[in-house]
């Protein structure tokens, strides 16, 4: 990390592996949405955060470390992630941000298909989303994998980005298996060529 001259840390405040991360959205600048998207920071106070801005009197910005992050998971998600993989009785799964925790917001049958899944994001809102994908190769070979889906669409708020492109690592890390990533803001970036391109 690079921290310029301007630049102080509260080595006090630094690290603290204990403190439970209820704060995880003041780890990027709040952006006003009423404000025509100007930039602010969060009240002066020390949270769990990482690496929150904090300006003080003479223009100076102290960062405070800690190393936790991310939203806590539902046990739920890893135990239907886990019936997806092993027993294959989804075709897909949508999680979603309730509060602190990742939780299961939707899941679809196995006789469900792409368009079922694309069609269950929500236009305006964040998810994360797991799809089962069958797919054959070129040496005709029938092959699965799975595709991990962080779907961000425009129109969402963007305090919501920030929130889910926080969490999202740590998310990840608790569903062992995940062969692909897709990263989508628009239907068209999760379109069933770019699936099949970063599949085979």
């Amino acid at each position: 990390m690079v921290v310029s001259r301007d630049v102080k840390f509260d080595e006090d405040a630094s690290w603290n592996w204990e403190v439970n991360e209820d704060f995880v959205n003041e780890f990027f600048p709040f952006f006003d949405e009423d404000n025509e998207g100007e930039e602010t920071w969060q009240p002066s106070t020390i949270t769990s955060s990482l690496f929150v801005p904090r300006s003080s009197q003479d223009g100076t910005y102290y960062f405070y470390a800690n190393a936790a992050s991310g939203t806590a998971v539902d046990d739920e998600c890893k135990l239907k992630f886990g019936e997806l993989k092993a027993k294959r009785i989804y075709r897909y799964i949508v999680f979603r941000i309730d509060g602190q925790r990742v939780v299961v917001d939707k899941m679809g049958s196995p006789d469900e298909n792409y368009d079922n899944f694309s069609a269950s994001l929500p236009s305006d809102e964040c998810r994360y989303a797991v799809f089962d994908f069958d797919f054959t190769t070129d040496e005709n070979v029938q092959k699965s994998k799975i595709i991990f889906i962080a779907w961000s669409p425009e129109s969402a708020r963007v305090r919501m980005k920030m929130v889910y492109a926080s969490s999202k690592d740590r998310f990840k890390r608790e569903l062992d298996g995940i062969q692909v990533e897709l990263q989508a803001t628009d239907p068209s970036e999760m379109s069933m060529d770019i699936i099949k391109s970063r599949a085979v």
